[in-house]
């Protein structure tokens, strides 16, 4: 069994130059199989909202919908930190709001931590949450629950003025006491300027190879996706392809008489091939 991760685990391998690991995951059987590959970190992000509930972005997923996946990611007991993301609109309207909604990713769906998006002015909500003893993962730059303040997904922090803001938001990050920040979208230069200077781990997606580790989305990683995919990501598998060879020759075969065969059927007799406890130790049920 994996020694479970911590904050503490994750700020160390920074200290030795150890990088971090991260990926999204949503569900039970994908987290068992994330967590047996030795990732550090299991962002269930709001980013479920595009890639698993078909919404255009991540503003309408609700306390509810990560609470629901939360719980079939925790069920898996992974060894690596889990952390839920807090989404649109959990946390913006009071310190109380983001206080409470905090606690329920925790005590309702098994959180480990919480992620919240924004810089200095949500240093009172980080304090807070961190007061009620919940560690919080920052996240800047392109942060995408401020889609329509950006005008878009662009990348942030291209000029000086816009890095400068964001290298003082990581110093405010730092100093609320956030255990790592995410850092989505911007230059290179930025993450690495950002990465050196503060003693917490810098988490990128589109941010450059200097920072202290790397977070993806399970399924732009694997494939499994129906627009673009933007340049940041690095595809190690083609599963939307492969899933649908996979099912339609499942499909010809259905139609065309050839599935299922002999050995995919039971019989009324006691042939050797029967197994009474099959259908039980596979969780399924014959009805």
């Amino acid at each position: 069994m994996r020694k479970k991760i911590t904050k503490s685990t994750l700020i160390n391998m920074k200290r030795r130059g150890e990088k971090i690991a991260a990926i999204t995951s949503y569900d039970f059987l994908s987290t068992k199989i994330i967590d047996e590959s030795g990732v550090d970190l299991i962002l269930v992000g709001d980013s479920l909202g595009m890639v698993i509930l078909g919404y255009d972005n991540t503003l309408p997923v609700t306390m509810e919908e990560i609470i629901h996946h939360l719980k079939a990611v925790s069920r898996a007991k992974p060894g690596a930190m889990v952390a839920g993301d807090l989404p649109f609109m959990s946390y913006q309207a009071s310190v109380e709001d983001a206080v409470r909604n905090a606690g329920r990713l925790v005590k309702d769906g098994g959180a480990e931590s919480v992620k919240l998006e924004g810089g200095q002015q949500y240093v009172p909500v980080i304090e807070a949450i961190l007061k009620a003893s919940i560690p919080v993962l920052g996240h800047l730059g392109l942060t995408p629950q401020s889609l329509h303040q950006f005008g878009g997904y662009k990348v942030q922090g291209k000029d000086r003025a816009s890095a400068d803001r964001l290298f003082n938001d990581a110093l405010c990050l730092e100093r609320a006491g956030c255990f790592a920040i995410v850092l989505e979208c911007i230059p290179w230069q930025l993450a690495k300027r950002i990465t050196e200077a503060v003693s917490i781990p810098t988490i990128g997606i589109g941010a450059g190879p200097y920072c202290d580790g790397q977070v993806l989305v399970v399924n732009d990683m694997l494939g499994i996706h129906v627009h673009p995919l933007p340049r940041f990501v690095k595809k190690y598998e083609d599963m939307g392809s492969r899933i649908g060879k996979a099912v339609s020759a499942y499909v010809d075969d259905v139609k065309n008489g050839r599935f299922p065969e002999p050995e995919h059927s039971y019989s009324s007799g006691t042939g050797e091939n029967d197994n009474p406890k099959e259908l039980h130790e596979m969780g399924e049920d014959a009805g």
